[in-house]
C-alpha cells in the first residue's frame, strides 16, 4: 500500500492503524463445526456466489519460523481441479480479510485457493522477498502440484517472487502491483511463466505505478488497465483506513465487481 514519499510519517501512523485492523477478525464471522478431530473452527459463507465453497482457517511454518496463518477455500469435490492450488497475498500491513472476496471467487470457479497473513512484514520493513518465501513455504504445506501465485500491491511482489521461485508456477496474477528496491523487476526478469497483471492510475499508494517497471522486464506479462480505480478497489472487502490512506471514487463497487472477474478469469486462463 503506502511507499515512501513526502507524506511518509503521516503515513506511517495511518498504516499503523491499518495493522492494528488488520489484525482484527472483524470483517469474518466464524462459527464451530465437528471435524475429524472434534470441532474447528469455520467462516460463515457470505451471500455471495460461493455457495459450493467451504472456508476454514489453518496455519503452517513460514521460512523464518513465524507462524503462517491462512484460510483455506475449499470448493465441492465435484467442481474441484485438486491438482491446483492458488496462493493468494495481501497488501502491506493489510490482511487475508481484505482478499475475501477474490478468494472465494476463484474457489467458486473450482479452485482450491489458500489466502495468506504474512508474518514477517514489520512497519518499517516489509520482508518481500521473505513473504514470498512463505508463499512457497505455504504450497509446500497445502502438498500442491500447480500453483497459481496471486497478490495485491506488496503482495503482488511477493507472488512475483515466489513465482519465479517455483518449479510448480502456472503462472503470477498481480493486482495494482508495488516494487520495492528493484526486486519486482529481478524477478520478473527471471519469471519463465506467464503474468498477467490488472493495474489501476498512478497514485502514492501504488508508488505511482512503479510495478510497471517489473512488468515491462517480465517475458510473458500481459496487462489489464482498470481506469479510475483507486488503490482499495483491488480489496473485497476494503475498509475506511485504507480509503482515508489512499482515497475513493465514486462507483467503487462495480470496479471492484470488474477486478474480481477479471483476476478470477485470469487464474482459470492460466489453469487451463
Amino acid at each position: 500500500m503506502c511507499h515512501r514519499d513526502r507524506k511518509a510519517r503521516w503515513c506511517l501512523v495511518m498504516l499503523a492503524a491499518l495493522a492494528l485492523a488488520a489484525c482484527s477478525d472483524g470483517v469474518l464471522r466464524y462459527e464451530l463445526a465437528p471435524g475429524e478431530a472434534g470441532a474447528r473452527r469455520v467462516i460463515v459463507p457470505s451471500k455471495a456466489r460461493d455457495g459450493q465453497v467451504v472456508v476454514s482457517q489453518g496455519n503452517a511454518r513460514g521460512t523464518a519460523g513465524c507462524r503462517l496463518d491462512y484460510l483455506l477455500y475449499s470448493p465441492s469435490a465435484a467442481r474441484r481441479d485438486a491438482d491446483t492450488l492458488v496462493v493468494v497475498g495481501h497488501g502491506f500491513l493489510r490482511s487475508y480479510e481484505q482478499m475475501d472476496g477474490l478468494s472465494r471467487r476463484i474457489a467458486a470457479a473450482g479452485l482450491r485457493t489458500a489466502s495468506v497473513r504474512f508474518c514477517n512484514s514489520r512497519i518499517w520493513d516489509g520482508r518481500h522477498r521473505q513473504n514470498g518465501q512463505d508463499m512457497n513455504a505455504l504450497a509446500d504445506a497445502l502438498g500442491a502440484r500447480r500453483v497459481v501465485y496471486v497478490g495485491f500491491s506488496a503482495g503482488g511482489l511477493a507472488a512475483l517472487v515466489a513465482g519465479r521461485g517455483d518449479e510448480r508456477t502456472v503462472g503470477v496474477v498481480a493486482l495494482d502491483l508495488v516494487d520495492r528496491d528493484g526486486l519486482g523487476v529481478a524477478a520478473a526478469a527471471d519469471l519463465d511463466r506467464p503474468l498477467i497483471a490488472l493495474v489501476g492510475p498512478p497514485s502514492p499508494c501504488n508508488a505511482e505505478n512503479n510495478g510497471l517497471t517489473a512488468l515491462a522486464a517480465a517475458r510473458r506479462a500481459k496487462i489489464h488497465r482498470i481506469p479510475d480505480a483507486t488503490h482499495c478497489d483491488f480489496e473485497a472487502p476494503t475498509d475506511w483506513l485504507c480509503r482515508r490512506v489512499c482515497g475513493e471514487r465514486p462507483g467503487g463497487e462495480q470496479r471492484r465487481e470488474q477486478i474480481i472477474t477479471a483476476a478470477t478469469d485470469a487464474v482459470v486462463a492460466l489453469t487451463r
